[in-house]
């Protein structure tokens, strides 16, 4: 299909998904909640529907700077309000004086229930307090299983989504130019690395593109993408602006500090 050539061939089963769910609730004039869609996810739903007019369509993550949220494509004459979404924050605490728990540890302990990631939304921890948005249809299996983490005994509860926590998260801009958008390039950019330390982190899997693992250097980056190096830290990019006048690609780039 014309469409497959705009996005990663890698990328083309969540296309046809879409398409899908797009057939479906025009076929059957019936919305359709989908899952935790991460923002790459957010940007190709939002591509593919674009400005139809035969539908209303929305994201909602359980607040404003939500990263990962659920979509709803219903038919044109349908809104979309906040509890349509069917989102529930759970919350619990922790000793934080004698434990320290980190965003990976409650994710490995969440992901070891069964649950897959596609039903959770954002994740904080801060200050003593674990706060998970889930989709509603998992939120009692969670709070009855999900009992532990680390040597931290836990008992999550719900609570509104007005309690959610801000994330603590500071971006540092920088720009600067790159010799061509391969991954391998880009890293040894933005984390001031060699090239050579940057393909041998690829090659070890320990670098994700849009929460996926790219273990190819010559992946080609694109505007918009997240890419997360282990123990280096998360990184956008956030804007390409073309070629300088050495040929050069000339990119605004942010690092999570």
């Amino acid at each position: 299909m014309e469409i497959y050539q705009h996005f990663r061939k890698e990328e083309q089963p969540f296309i046809d998904q879409v398409l899908s769910w797009q057939e479906e609730v025009g076929r059957s004039f019936q919305r359709k909640l989908s899952d935790f869609l991460d923002p790459r996810e957010q940007k190709i739903f939002a591509s593919i529907i674009g400005n139809n007019e035969e539908f209303h369509w929305r994201f909602f993550g359980g607040g404003t700077k939500s990263e990962r949220k659920r979509a709803i494509l219903a038919p044109y004459y349908e809104e979309a309000v906040e509890p349509d979404f069917e989102l529930v924050l759970l919350q619990a605490s922790y000793p934080a004086k004698f434990v320290t728990l980190a965003h990976r540890d409650v994710l490995g302990s969440f992901l070891s229930l069964g649950i897959k990631r596609k039903k959770m939304g954002d994740l904080i921890v801060k200050d003593g307090v674990i706060q998970i948005i889930v989709a509603s249809e998992i939120s009692t299996y969670v709070q009855f299983n999900l009992t532990a983490i680390k040597k931290a005994a836990v008992s999550f509860a719900p609570k509104p989504l007005s309690a959610l926590m801000e994330k603590d998260e500071a971006w540092q801009e920088k720009n600067t130019t790159v010799s061509s958008l391969r991954l391998d390039v880009v890293l040894k950019e933005i984390y001031n690395i060699s090239r050579q330390n940057a393909a041998q982190f690829i090659q070890k899997g320990l670098v994700k593109v849009n929460f996926r693992v790219v273990e190819s250097s010559a992946f080609l980056l694109e505007e918009g993408d997240l890419i997360s190096l282990r123990g280096k830290g998360r990184s956008h990019v956030k804007a390409v602006h073309g070629l300088s006048r050495k040929d050069k690609y000339k990119i605004t780039a942010e690092i999570l500090k």
